[in-house]
């Protein structure tokens, strides 16, 4: 536990240095990929991309980007589309730059992620100091497999694959749209680092949604997809151990 926790910990550094050292794109790029739905691109490869859906009464975001600054660019384009609440974001895993931008974009949001994911967001809270801990906002609701949000017209639906870039991602489908936001699980051009995951249930995962009807596919990073780009060889290739990030040690499959 206490290896597992010194690798989750220098993986959260690693995120924090390179947020500092590689450069974005010139603009974040926002696509409508469905009805009510669109895609938000970073501009900063660091932070995560995000997903939002205009419900009748409300807004659903899926992740929410590294930091305050992230998070604002995030909320600014949000409201160039509706000025309607943010009611629930779902963070796909425990990684700041997927949820460090929570409270500015939803701060009365309901915040909804895995059991696992909640419990080593706790865990990486006592290892940050106290002028990081401020960004991040608990989750509200965690489940175990799944979760079904009703967003009038809409519905999202949101579950746990298994094991894969860490042991409790959550991937959000969305079946009027045929889309669906992959968090790390998918990065288009590059293979998640195994932390705390498994590249045996990552591989099952990628073939599972690919039984789904799905056209749009929003990676955790860089460029939209489409089902076809996930299908590519590479995209779940086994080439990948668990802990993965250069310079870290491997983390044992538990």
């Amino acid at each position: 536990m206490r290896l597992a926790h010194l690798i989750s910990f220098r993986t959260i550094l690693l995120i924090f240095v390179l947020a500092a050292v590689f450069p974005g794109r010139a603009a974040p790029v926002v696509k409508q990929i469905g009805p009510g739905l669109y895609a938000y691109i970073s501009d900063n490869d660091s932070s995560a991309n995000s997903t939002v859906l205009i419900g009748g009464k409300g807004i659903l975001v899926v992740d929410t980007g590294l930091n305050d600054e992230e998070g604002g660019k995030l909320l600014r384009a949000i409201r160039n589309i509706s000025a309607l609440p943010v009611q629930y974001i779902v963070n796909t895993h425990y990684h700041p730059d997927h949820q460090g931008g929570n409270a500015t974009v939803g701060p009365a949001a309901v915040v909804i992620c895995t059991d696992w994911t909640r419990e080593r967001t706790v865990q990486l809270l006592t290892s940050l100091p106290s002028a990081n801990r401020s960004r991040f906002r608990l989750a509200d609701v965690t489940f175990q497999q799944k979760i079904t949000l009703h967003l009038d017209p809409y519905t999202a639906e949101v579950y746990f694959p298994g094991k894969g870039h860490t042991s409790g991602d959550a991937l959000v489908y969305f079946p009027e749209q045929h889309a669906i936001a992959m968090g790390d699980l998918f990065l288009n051009r590059s293979s998640p680092a195994m932390d705390q995951g498994s590249v045996e249930s990552w591989i099952k995962a990628l073939d599972a949604v690919l039984t789904l009807p799905v056209e749009a596919v929003v990676p955790g990073h860089f460029e939209l997809a489409t089902k076809a780009e996930l299908r590519q060889p590479g995209a779940g290739q086994a080439g990948h151990t668990h802990g993965a990030v250069p310079g870290f040690p491997a983390v044992p499959k538990v």
